[in-house]
């Protein structure tokens, strides 16, 4: 059932509800549960800009809910995990509700202090075919529980400027044929107009050695913690990086810095691998003056990989009484589907609801790109995407294959020998 076709909540389910503590269905689709009927105050933990979509919502929150306050606390996004590891480890300062950006989830459901939200009253399971299936699958620990609730989704796409590979006779079909012919497409760009084909040659590495895992299989280890880093996907993650650096065409500056950015403005970089939120940033902030001069495409090959998302997660510390308010919450952040459309139209949070992505906006032409209805080509890519798991030492892993790559791109380290150090120390940390 759609979010239009629930009845708003009438003048007297309202007074029931401030009488007898909520215990009423909730306008999002689903029974509420039992909420204490004392006032209480929710306090909910995010990072921008995730703060102003929970920002947006909480006036009809609290007023669906009398009695109940929404605190708002919101930090930069490496504050804020930094902030709930600490509080998942210390129990202090424990939100009861807390976003979280989806490798998070993965890290924080190894650790237990994440509510599994598959018993009653929560019944997470139900939600299940509501969402990209991907989506739900990334909150799904090791041990079958469902920790997190996902609200936006980052479907990885293929940014290229339309004006740049006009000028240098590239087409479309040699930018997605495969990555050898996005590389070989790159030169030609460089050699015609002066341009880099991608910002920093690792961010090569960091989709192709996603692409190609199997069954049980992350990024560096599988489900029994064996270390994976000299498969096939990783040699050809760092050969195809070290193509791209020997042939001139990453400009060398790191993602989100001033030089990034201005090698945008100024038409100095010709593609860009990313999540779909990536088109809100350029058209919003990086560079709107390039508006009209992209598109986007499917990833090479049809590759298809998630650029992060958003979860909320209860912890384990939420006090019971706050429970049911908090859950409330949830489902009106997760299960509204006006709001989610609302998040992606002011936000550019690309809605984990399925039915949000059926509505008639997925069919509008976007501006930024030329006009080109792009949100139907990230949808068929959401649901073609696989959930990764996750395990409890991947951001030392990332430290370390990050490091070897260094040592190929910039002092010629032979690749089978950097990704066996690699797996040398990653054997010394996986069972820790």
């Amino acid at each position: 059932m759609s979010m239009s076709e629930v009845s708003p909540l009438t003048r007297r389910r309202h007074l029931l509800a401030s009488a007898a503590g909520w215990a009423l269905g909730a306008p999002w689709g689903r029974s509420a549960t039992a909420v204490t009927a004392s006032p209480l105050q929710l306090e909910v933990a995010a990072f921008p800009a995730v703060d102003e979509v929970i920002r947006a919502a909480i006036p009809a929150f609290e007023a669906a809910y009398p009695g109940v306050k929404v605190r708002l606390i919101s930090r930069q996004y490496a504050d804020h995990h930094t902030a709930m590891t600490t509080a998942l480890s210390t129990s202090v300062k424990v939100p009861d509700v807390m976003a979280l950006e989806a490798s998070y989830v993965g890290r924080f459901s190894q650790g237990g202090g994440l509510m599994d939200l598959r018993p009653s009253p929560f019944d997470v399971q139900a939600l299940q075919p509501r969402f990209v299936p991907y989506a739900y699958d990334t909150a799904v620990s090791r041990n079958g529980a469902v920790v997190a609730v996902p609200t936006d989704i980052g479907p990885g796409t293929l940014m290229y400027r339309a004006d740049l590979t006009e000028r240098a006779g590239v087409t479309l079909t040699d930018l997605t044929r495969s990555w050898d012919s996005w590389v070989e497409a790159g030169i030609r760009i460089k050699a015609r107009t002066g341009a880099y084909l991608i910002g920093a040659a690792q961010s090569v590495k960091d989709i192709l050695c996603r692409i190609g895992r199997g069954p049980g299989e992350g990024i560096y280890f599988d489900t029994a913690s064996r270390v994976l880093v000299e498969s096939a996907r990783f040699r050809r993650a760092f050969a195809l990086a070290r193509r791209v650096r020997r042939e001139g065409l990453d400009a060398q500056v790191a993602t989100w810095t001033n030089d990034w950015a201005e090698g945008f403005k100024r038409g100095l970089q010709a593609t860009e691998l990313n999540g779909a939120w990536m088109v809100g940033q350029m058209a919003h902030w990086i560079a709107p003056a390039t508006a009209g001069l992209w598109r986007v495409a499917q990833l090479p090959e049809d590759s298809y990989v998630s650029y992060g998302g958003t979860f909320y997660a209860l912890p384990r510390q939420c006090p019971e009484a706050h429970r049911s308010a908090a859950w409330a919450l949830v489902e009106m952040l997760t299960l509204d589907r006006d709001r989610q459309l609302a998040a992606l139209k002011n936000e550019d949070a690309f809605p984990a609801l399925l039915e949000a992505q059926d509505a008639p906006f997925f069919d509008e032409p976007m501006p930024f790109l030329g006009g080109q209805r792009a949100r139907r080509l990230w949808r068929d890519a959401a649901r073609r995407i696989q959930a990764t798991p996750v395990h409890k030492q991947d951001r030392f892993a990332d430290e370390v294959i990050n490091t070897e790559l260094s040592l190929v791109l910039d002092q010629n380290k032979d690749i089978d020998q950097a990704l066996a150090d690699a797996r040398r120390l990653l054997e010394r940390r996986a069972f820790r």
